[in-house]
C-alpha cells in the first residue's frame, strides 16, 4: 500500500455467529496486508486513494481506523449481506430517462457526469458504475462524453418543471475545468435552472488542489459560481465528510478559500457503524464543518447496498443521534438526518418513518410527493450491533 503499517492489532467485535466463516483477524502487518487484498477480491468497489488520506489514517491502529474502515475493505470484517439488499439499492436506473440522468423528483435531477472519482468508498450507493471492474461486480461506467451531455441537456431544456440541477457521477473533481465550465454554462443558459450544485469529495481527500493556483479547476468553478450570482441563480459545492480526522489544517485553508471567493459548500455525511455512529464524533464533526462555513447538510442513514453490512447502523441509530444532537447546535448548523429510501422513494427524514419493530429491524415509509401512497421498506442489518 506504501504506506508504513503499525503494530496496533487487535480482534474486532464481530458477531458471533459469524466468526466460523470469516479468515481470523490480522495480529501483524503481513497477515494485515493478506486480508486487505482478500477483502478487496470479494468489494463491490475498487480501492483508490489519495496521498492525503493515507496520511490522515491511522496506521499504526489500523483495524479501528475510522479512515481506513471507508475505504480498504478487510476480510475479516466482511459480515454477509442482509437478503433484501441489492446492487442499485435507490432504483436509480429504474428513474433514468437517458443515460446518465436520475430524475425522480418533480422539480430536480440528477446528472451523473462521469463515473470515476479520487477515491472510492466502500459504501458507494452506485457502486454499479462507479470505478473500476471487481472481482464481484462487472460496472456500467458513465464516462464524460460531451454526446452523452447534449442528450441529458435537451431533456433538461425540454421539461420546463426542472429547477434544480445535482452535477454528480462520481465526482465532479474528475472533470476537467473545461468541462466544468461546459456543464456551468449550459445549466445556466437554461431559464428555468434556478440553482445547481456540482457534487465532490475532492475538499476532504484533496484539499491541496484547491490552494493550487496552477490548477484551473478551482478557477473554473469560482468563475461559474459568480456568473449564476449575476443572474440570480446559486450555484453550489456539495462536499462529503465523514469523520472530524477527515477536518486537517490543510482542509481549513482549502474551505477558507472558498469561502472568500463567495463559493457555498455544503455537507452531506453517511452514518457509518464504527466512524461516526456515536453522539461525540458527529457532533464534533458538525461542528468542525460549521467552523469551516461549510454547512451540515445531510447527515444519511447508510444505503442498503452490497459489501458493506459491516458499516450499516440500525435505524435506532440515526434516531438516537438526531435526539441527542437537535437543540445543542445553532439550528441553522444542524442537519437532516434522512433515510434515502430502498426502491426509488427519495429522501425522507429519518423519524418520519410510518412504523418501525425493532424487533425486526423492518421499516416502513411512504413518500406522496414522490410515489403516492406506495409502501417502502428499509431493514436493520441482520446482526444489529450498536
Amino acid at each position: 500500500m506504501g504506506t508504513r503499517v503499525g503494530s496496533g492489532f487487535h480482534e474486532p467485535q464481530v458477531a458471533a455467529s459469524r466468526l466460523d466463516k470469516r479468515p481470523k483477524a490480522p495480529t501483524n502487518r503481513e497477515e494485515f496486508l493478506l486480508d486487505v487484498e482478500e477483502g478487496i477480491k470479494q468489494a463491490p468497489m475498487a480501492v483508490r486513494l489519495t496521498p492525503h488520506i493515507l496520511s490522515v489514517a491511522d496506521w499504526s491502529d489500523p483495524i479501528d481506523d475510522p479512515i481506513r474502515k471507508q475505504f480498504v475493505p478487510l476480510a475479516s470484517t466482511i459480515v454477509e449481506d442482509h437478503p433484501q439488499l441489492s446492487l442499485d439499492s435507490l432504483h436509480e436506473t429504474d428513474d433514468s430517462p437517458v443515460p446518465g440522468l436520475v430524475h425522480r423528483y418533480p422539480e430536480k435531477v440528477l446528472f451523473l457526469a462521469t463515473s470515476n472519482c479520487p477515491v472510492y468508498c466502500r459504501y458507494c450507493t452506485r457502486s454499479y458504475a462507479v470505478g473500476s471492474n471487481t472481482d464481484s461486480v462487472l460496472k456500467t461506467p458513465m464516462k464524460p462524453s460531451k454526446r452523452r451531455w447534449e442528450t441529458v441537456f435537451d431533456h433538461i431544456e425540454n421539461t420546463p418543471a426542472i429547477q434544480d440541477v445535482v452535477v454528480s457521477g462520481g465526482d465532479s473533481y474528475h472533470l476537467s475545468a473545461d468541462h466544468l465550465r461546459l456543464i456551468g454554462d449550459r445549466l445556466l443558459s437554461i431559464p428555468h435552472i434556478k440553482r445547481f450544485r456540482f457534487a465532490t469529495k475532492g475538499l476532504a481527500v484533496n484539499p491541496i488542489r484547491i490552494l493550487d493556483d496552477r490548477d484551473g479547476w478551482v478557477a473554473a468553478f469560482v468563475e461559474i459560481s459568480d456568473k449564476g450570482r449575476a443572474l440570480g441563480k446559486q450555484v453550489a459545492m456539495h462536499t462529503h465528510f465523514n469523520h472530524p480526522h477527515e477536518c486537517t489544517w490543510v482542509t481549513e485553508l482549502a474551505a477558507r478559500h472558498l469561502f472568500e471567493r463567495g463559493v457555498v459548500v455544503r455537507n452531506q455525511t453517511v452514518l457509518l457503524r464504527g466512524v461516526n455512529d456515536d453522539v461525540v464524533t458527529m457532533s464534533t464533526l458538525i461542528r468542525k464543518l460549521a467552523d469551516m462555513n461549510i454547512q451540515p447538510y445531510y447527515v444519511y442513514q447508510s444505503d442498503m447496498v452490497q459489501g458493506v453490512e459491516d458499516l450499516r447502523t440500525p435505524l435506532s441509530t440515526i434516531l438516537e443521534l438526531e435526539k441527542q444532537i437537535r437543540g445543542t447546535i445553532a439550528g441553522f448548523m444542524t442537519p437532516s438526518f434522512v433515510v434515502d429510501l430502498p426502491g426509488g422513494g427519495g429522501k425522507r427524514l429519518a423519524n418520519s418513518f410510518e412504523t418501525y419493530d425493532r424487533a425486526t429491524g423492518v421499516s416502513t415509509w411512504k413518500a406522496p410527493g414522490v410515489t403516492g401512497e406506495k409502501v417502502f421498506r428499509y431493514y436493520d442489518p441482520i446482526d444489529r450491533r450498536t
